[in-house]
């Protein structure tokens, strides 16, 4: 019991104490994000946190849209944020709500506020607003209409709703303390007029509240007894808890709802910034948010990442109340530990070369039984065709090789993968010095790879049969950015990697490949894991994307191995 307690972590502790101690009965968490983009992997984190943290404690786990400020906002937006959600494996249940369920409500909670005295509309600029707001070192002064009577703000705040108003000319402010030493409580603005359709209450409104004063409201009403968010809303924090109190949701400082911060997930070299994703995709540099170059959850998605490597790298990211960033090669070591013993393991070649075997039988074509995953014999079997000609990589062969270069080569004998031994005899090139055709002979007693005289060969080559093997498109991914340069220039525009995405035509495949579904999974012989695209694959027309390759520098720390 001892080591049990001592592993939680910070959050856990804290949920502990207030269950114990009486401060709530049951944990209530929710995933509140705005809708004005794809989430991206360091949202998965807090998904999972939030939900991973009420189903520990037997709780409940809301969903629920941040749409405050129908500007950014889509329903694309909404809608992927839901699947991505879903794919990770949160089950809001019949939990899904939105801001705009409580505009009335959060209406009527800034009426009573300028009741009790506690908020005030004014007139001044958002420029003027900001000079009388002081600096960090300095405090800030008092706007002239702070001591406006309950009556008349009441009349400016109902005339504010009710249109009379353009954009930018009012904002009602919560009252609090303009020399505060945290600049958040210097009278934030908490409404403002703005005319603008929301994508789900259309013109009803035409003033909107600001997301300090909203979120807390809306976690009150939902009844969120734990309001786990990240590090930058730390400051805001006594701004959280001041208008659960003052609106009478919170009787003391150790009562629910509470806010409680931790770390970001942060990776190196990844863009996850909003704006400059959606540059990217207006400038046409990606192809949508879920790019497979990007970290979007919908992008990690259409790349072939699974829920379960997501939530592992979460899990070894851990919680903390420190930043830090995490190598992007630790995400990639959870997609193939994730990968390597669930997937069949198929014989690909992304640069064709032909391979004629001059002894063989002209029109023999053999079925041999291949095992799908040698670490996995749960997975079976399947049958790949061998025939005369054969496809192998172009980088398999060598007219003239280095020392310690072991596959083909005139004169050397290299097993050709679950089938026969070969050895080349000859080549042919093209007017370019492009090989073009290799010549080889084979041993009919190494069926099965293995020599019936014992010798042994140091070289293993996957192949395809020529004439059974399938044209697909392959593309392969490196990092959006430059990652030598550093993720930004020096004006703050992305150092983008001209290499980001290589697309290779006429990759010849095993005919089972074929038949790979949106989102299907394999791993490609000494290639990598590669997944069928779910926008461009079509039946019987695949396209596969890599996932991962199969070497990792990564090395997973001996703490949590």
């Amino acid at each position: 019991m001892e080591n049990e307690a001592v592993s939680k972590n910070f959050i856990e502790q804290i949920i502990e104490k207030d269950l114990a101690e009486g401060h709530c009965e049951s944990v209530v968490t929710r995933f509140p994000p705005e809708p004005n983009g794809y989430l991206h992997i360091g949202h998965a984190k807090s998904i999972l946190l939030n939900y991973g943290l009420s189903k520990k404690y037997g709780g409940k786990f809301n969903l629920r849209f941040d749409d405050t400020n129908p500007t950014k906002e889509k329903v694309e937006f909404v809608e992927s944020i839901q699947a991505d959600v879903k794919w990770l494996g949160a089950d809001w249940e019949d939990r899904l709500f939105f801001a705009s369920d409580y505009f009335d409500q959060m209406y009527e909670a800034a009426v009573k506020l300028i009741k009790n005295g506690k908020a005030y509309v004014s007139d001044l600029t958002a420029e003027q607003i900001r000079e009388y707001r002081g600096t960090l070192t300095e405090p800030g002064k008092n706007d002239p209409n702070r001591e406006r009577s309950a009556e008349e703000n009441l009349d400016l705040f109902e005339r504010m709703k009710n249109g009379e108003f353009e954009d930018g000319t009012m904002v009602l402010r919560a009252k609090i303390d303009m020399t505060s030493s945290n600049i958040n409580m210097r009278d934030p603005v908490i409404y403002r007029v703005a005319h603008m359709t929301h994508h789900r209450t259309g013109d009803k409104w035409c003033i909107y509240p600001m997301y300090d004063f909203a979120h807390p409201i809306e976690d009150a009403i939902e009844g969120i007894t734990h309001s786990i968010c990240t590090l930058e809303f730390e400051d805001h924090r006594p701004l959280y808890d001041w208008v659960v109190t003052e609106l009478g949701y919170k009787k003391n400082e150790d009562d629910t709802p509470k806010q409680i911060e931790f770390a970001k997930l942060y990776l190196t070299n990844v863009v996850t910034g909003k704006r400059y994703i959606k540059r990217l995709v207006e400038e046409g540099i990606v192809d949508g948010w879920d790019d497979p170059r990007l970290v979007s959850i919908a992008a990690l998605r259409r790349r072939g990442f699974t829920p379960e490597s997501i939530r592992n790298f979460v899990e070894l990211c851990g919680i903390s109340k420190a930043n830090s960033s995490v190598d992007y090669a630790m995400l990639e070591y959870c997609i193939r530990e994730d990968l390597k013993m669930k997937r069949p393991r198929m014989m690909a070649v992304l640069d064709p070369v032909k391979v004629i075997i001059d002894n063989y039988p002209e029109d023999q074509v053999e079925q041999l039984e291949v095992t799908n995953n040698l670490e996995n014999p749960e997975l079976g079997t399947r049958e790949v065709p061998f025939t005369k000609e054969l496809y192998i990589d172009r980088e398999d062969f060598m007219e003239n090789p280095p020392k310690k270069y072991f596959r083909m080569f005139p004169g050397n004998e290299v097993r050709l993968m679950n089938a026969y031994f070969v050895k080349c005899e000859s080549f042919k090139k093209d007017e370019n010095g492009n090989v073009t055709e290799i010549h080889c002979t084979y041993d009919p007693a190494s069926k099965g790879g293995n020599s019936p005289d014992g010798r042994k060969v140091k070289g293993t080559i996957q192949w395809v049969s020529a004439k059974y093997a399938k044209p697909v498109t392959v593309r392969l991914y490196e990092n959006i950015v430059n990652e030598e340069l550093g993720v930004y220039n020096e004006d703050g525009s992305l150092n983008l990697n001209p290499n980001s995405l290589t697309v290779l035509e006429n990759c010849m495949v095993e005919p089972a490949l074929m038949e790979a579904k949106p989102y299907e999974s394999f791993q490609f012989v000494r290639q990598g894991f590669f997944c069928a695209d779910c926008k461009d694959s079509k039946p019987g027309q695949p396209v596969f994307n890599r996932v991962v390759s199969l070497k990792s520098s990564f090395k997973l720390p001996k703490a949590n191995a």
